[in-house]
């Protein structure tokens, strides 16, 4: 890591600190909740969503920081709405993810299920936007862990751009399916262990462009400093990593099993990232 990128942390963890310190002392807990964090990488469903460099090809670094926040309105009756917000370079035009949500959480016996939707909003290039249901339950145990399975339906035609009505291929991204599965465990006073594993299933006009369906994973730690300051680290990916190449270069590749490609350079969007995020709650 360097220096500048430490020096960044650093301020940041500062400021945090700080507003941590002041919260100690704030007023009881309000229906309006915020967050905002700093990444050294922001990957969505194990994959990288800062791609495009200034000579235009894929950046292979793996340091590809994002500033993200929202804010959460929780009513006493379990409806709650919803906007989280990202840095994102992956669509020509565009530098921001804005995401939208409502949905209603609700206990049935041992278990807390939670029903809603989501939009997620590319303002500058609306090829990327998509709308999905989603339906999760949640199960806790002090002893054993938290657990939380959920999944999402795609109901817009368009799919990030990888099919739809706004990206003219005439293909449907309506019908794609995400599948997760969580786990956290508090291991030790403040420290949390985290693991998560999830299975995209790609609709059949997607497939057909040659883009596979897929399993990404995120496992990693998370230490809560008090004040809702947390810090995290992660390794993050995804297999399949030969359907999400990306040109990197001018040149040629040799793949694993000997073949070449000429005429680029190609990295995966799924490969594997150490991840490290900074994050405040207000």
């Amino acid at each position: 890591m360097t220096r500048s990128v430490v020096a960044a942390f650093a301020v940041l963890g500062a400021a945090f600190t700080a507003t941590a310190a002041l919260a100690q002392d704030a007023a009881p807990a309000s229906p309006v909740t915020a967050n905002v964090a700093l990444t050294s990488n922001y990957k969505f469903r194990g994959q990288d969503q800062d791609q495009i460099g200034h000579n235009g090809y894929y950046k292979k670094k793996a340091f590809k920081p994002a500033i993200q926040g929202g804010f959460d309105f929780a009513h006493e009756s379990g409806f709650y709405l919803g906007n989280w917000n990202s840095s994102v370079n992956w669509l020509s035009g565009n530098s921001i993810e804005s995401d939208l949500y409502g949905g209603y959480k609700f206990k049935a016996g041992p278990v807390d299920l939670d029903v809603g939707a989501i939009t997620y909003i590319y303002p500058g290039n609306t090829v990327g936007n998509t709308t999905e249901l989603y339906a999760g339950v949640s199960w806790a145990d002090d002893a054993i862990g938290a657990f939380t399975l959920k999944y999402s339906h795609t109901v817009s035609k368009d799919y990030f751009g990888y099919a739809g009505e706004k990206n003219g291929s005439g293909l449907k991204g309506r019908g794609t399916g995400y599948l997760n599965l969580s786990y956290s465990k508090v291991v030790v006073p403040n420290l949390t262990l985290k693991a998560a594993v999830g299975y995209t299933r790609m609709s059949s006009d997607i497939r057909s462009l040659g883009y596979k369906s897929y399993v990404d994973y995120n496992v990693g730690a998370t230490y809560d400093f008090g004040g809702g300051l947390t810090l995290s680290g992660s390794v993050q990916g995804a297999n399949k990593k030969d359907s999400y190449l990306l040109t990197t270069a001018d040149g040629f590749d040799v793949f694993g099993d000997g073949s070449f490609l000429y005429g680029a350079q190609s990295q995966s969007v799924n490969k594997a990232r150490f991840i490290v995020t900074l994050a405040k709650s207000f």
